[in-house]
């Protein structure tokens, strides 16, 4: 038996020349109809995943090992070589970035007061998948061959190790299956049937306004195991600051003030723990996380500088140089004219994008937005595949380039006095085509390191990417609109004599509780919190409450509600600067302690409910480093361990089985909302709730679930003990 550690990938001084493992000289098979076909696949299924998963948590995983070990499983038994393997893994890794940056950004188009379309997703996905593979074109020869020696990409490397110890057989693809099967049983027995609670919590009477609560999902419980203990303690900490510090503080001083404080729009002293960190909690945030993303930003300026003019010396060298037909097959890339001639196709079908269903009657503005996108997008996709050369894709502060674009755009539109309207809409357009290119080229670089490692043809490589690209889209949007859907609440929420103002949004006629109302959408009230409501014109009242899934505490979404309250913020000028600095001096007092705080302001920003969970999987993760066995998930050596592949599986499992529940839910949710409106009471989402009918007591016992959630992560801990065959 042979450890997975002893598999190592050579690693020369100069790039130049490096032997891969398949020789130049060789030509197996590569881009067969079966590899594509598995990768576009596997790009659908974790294109969904990562659309559930960053729902949940704000956190994304790597997809790449996962997927290299479950090609190796499946397509080897059919004689698959490692440079088919490889395209699987490539082709499907496109999906999992994709949807990382359509999540941290689309869903905002909520809370900015638009409706999500399927087709309006699709495109502007599509848009920044391509982006962000053919920005990746021209700086491959420099990032990965030249840069060989000093830019290790963790992900990449480790996935060329898996690749190669596949060709040798072993028992990567068994623990990936273990995880799946036990976090899918786990989810459906606690999200399906309810047997056990879903989110144990623990706010004590004598510390008003402290909580202590945990979603006890498998998929956290992996997402922390990955990260390791490091980052999952410092996202822990933000939560405790926020749950067991400012919102303690804030219940404390506000108890004795009467009249409610902006934002809020009630009394303190009647608020509870979550609706004090809706209400003030998350500008905190908000401030935090953008203020670590300017800094993580202001680190890699030297890095820009670097890139950029190391990558326009490469496309002038390469453009004088030898023709694509007389390199080496490992050497040969996409010509460039596909990256001149892709983007300005994808400038124009933007342009026509925003023109025509967005921002209509503004035809130059839009193709100024257009040229931004691409503008912004060469810049951050040079930074983003720099940037996950050095510290890999878990890494890569996506969310401060997308702020800060956003930032930018924002401002010119405010400048120029494009604002109101659907300039919201277009200014985040712009972030989340950048957003989603960044994203995917950090993946694409990871990707081609691994083609580099191999021995593929980096051409190939390519053109799988966007085939995984082409595949993720037309699930990605289905997904995100189905979650929401599934997740929403109507609750009884009534205020009398409303009258419109500037800040309320009729987004249309709905119908509820077989009654007809409008669709009231409210950002920046003082009288009535940011929200969907049911409005009744006639007696100019609101009755009901819609409660969108993406953003509550089911789903926060914080990059999303982030991005909004930026873009908001600023072209409307509502932002509650005094909580917003608040959370930017705190920021700023964790860097000059030393501390790097995106981390931790996520974790500020988030429910503890989700920060616990993810903190204990860091936990397991540190107890078998402590063990003395070989350290788990050291990605950074280019190795991969039991306890990754388990956790990896229990992160698919866990998302993938919340995914097949998400129809029965909303069947469940849209019989139920009827009936239940008529009571006042809030529909259910469950599809059989099982736990209340058979035993109440135990299904209601923050105990009996806090203790079944160690049992999964003792079962996580003991997968992780065991050696890896090859």
């Amino acid at each position: 038996m042979t450890d997975h550690a002893e598999v190592e990938v050579p690693v020369p001084v100069e790039g130049e020349g490096f032997q891969p493992f398949v020789p130049d000289r060789e030509a197996p098979a590569e881009f067969s109809v079966r590899a594509v076909l598995a990768g576009a696949f596997f790009g659908l299924v974790f294109g969904a995943v990562t659309v559930y998963l960053a729902l949940r948590a704000g956190l994304t995983v790597s997809a790449s090992i996962p997927i290299a070990v479950l090609a190796i499983a499946i397509l080897k038994r059919f004689g698959s070589t490692i440079l088919e393997n490889n395209i699987v893994q490539t082709a499907g890794s496109a999906g999992e970035s994709v949807a990382a940056g359509v999540v941290f950004t689309l869903p905002a188009l909520i809370f900015l007061g638009f409706e999500l379309s399927v087709s309006r997703i699709f495109l502007l996905a599509l848009a920044g998948g391509t982006l962000g593979v053919l920005f990746m074109i021209p700086l491959r020869r420099f990032l990965i061959v030249k840069e060989h020696g000093t830019l290790k990409y963790p992900e990449g490397t480790a996935c060329a190790d898996v690749l190669i110890a596949g060709e040798k057989g072993g028992s990567f693809a068994g623990r990936v299956f273990a995880g799946f099967g036990v976090a899918a049983a786990y989810k459906m027995l606690h999200e399906g049937f309810r047997l056990w609670k879903g989110q144990p919590a623990y706010a004590p009477a004598w510390y008003p306004g402290g909580t202590l609560a945990g979603t006890p999902t498998p998929e956290y419980l992996g997402v922390g195991y990955i990260i390791g203990i490091k980052v999952s303690g410092i996202i822990f900490a933000g939560g405790v600051l926020s749950w067991l510090v400012l919102i303690p503080v804030i219940t404390f001083f506000g108890a004795s003030v009467p009249e409610p404080i902006f934002p809020g729009t009630i009394p303190i002293a009647e608020m509870t723990s979550s609706q004090i960190w809706a209400a003030y909690i998350r500008p905190i945030g908000a401030g935090a996380v953008t203020m670590a993303g300017i800094f993580t930003l202001i680190r890699t300026i030297p890095t820009i500088t670097d890139a950029f003019r190391a990558g326009f010396k490469d496309i002038m060298a390469g453009a004088r140089g030898a023709a694509p037909a007389v390199r080496r097959r490992t050497e040969r890339d996409l010509p460039l004219t596909w990256v001149v001639g892709g983007s300005a196709a994808l400038i124009l079908g933007i342009w026509a994008l925003l023109s025509l269903s967005i921002n209509s009657g503004h035809t130059v503005a839009n193709l100024v937005a257009a040229v931004l996108i691409v503008i912004f997008g060469f810049l951050f996709v040079t930074v983003s595949s720099r940037i996950v050369g050095i510290i890999g894709s878990s890494g890569n502060p996506i969310s401060g380039m997308t702020i800060a674009t956003l930032m930018a755009t924002s401002l010119i539109f405010l400048l120029v006095g494009w604002t109101g309207g659907a300039w919201a809409a277009v200014a985040l357009s712009v972030g989340a085509v950048v957003c989603i290119a960044a994203a995917n080229a950090g993946a694409t670089s990871q990707d081609l390191k691994t083609g580099f490692l191999v021995g593929a043809t980096p051409y190939r490589q390519q053109v799988a990417l966007i085939i995984g690209v082409l595949a993720s889209v037309t699930v990605i949007g289905w997904t995100l609109i189905s979650l929401n859907r599934a997740y929403t609440r109507v609750q009884q929420r009534e205020f009398e004599q409303v009258e419109l103002t500037a800040e309320m949004k009729v987004l249309g006629d709905v119908e509820y509780a077989d009654r007809e109302y409008q669709l009231l959408n409210v950002i920046g009230s003082r009288t009535i919190p940011d929200g969907r409501y049911y409005y009744d014109p006639a007696a100019k009242r609101i009755e009901w409450q819609e409660a969108p899934g993406i953003g509550s505490a089911d789903m926060p979404a914080p990059q999303a509600v982030l991005m909004s309250t930026v873009i908001n913020g600023i072209l409307n000028r509502s932002l509650p600067w005094g909580l917003v600095l608040f959370g930017v001096f705190m920021v700023i007092v964790l860097e000059l302690s030393g501390v790097r705080s995106l981390a931790f302001a996520v974790g500020a920003y988030l429910p503890i409910a989700t920060s616990s969970p993810i903190f204990v999987g860091g936990v397991v993760r540190w107890l078998i480093e402590q063990r003395g066995n070989r350290k788990a998930g050291t990605h950074g050596e280019g190795e991969i361990s039991s306890g990754d592949l388990f956790a990896s599986g229990l992160i698919a499992g866990g998302s993938l089985a919340g995914l097949f529940l998400v129809a029965p839910m909303e069947a469940r949710r849209s019989a139920a909302a009827s009936a239940a409106a008529r009571l006042g009471q809030e529909p259910g989402i469950a599809p059989f709730d099982l736990g209340a009918g058979w035993w109440p007591h135990v299904a209601n016992s923050d105990w009996v679930a806090l203790l079944i959630f160690l049992a999964l992560a003792a079962v996580l801990y003991q997968a992780a003990r065991k050696k890896l065959q090859a």
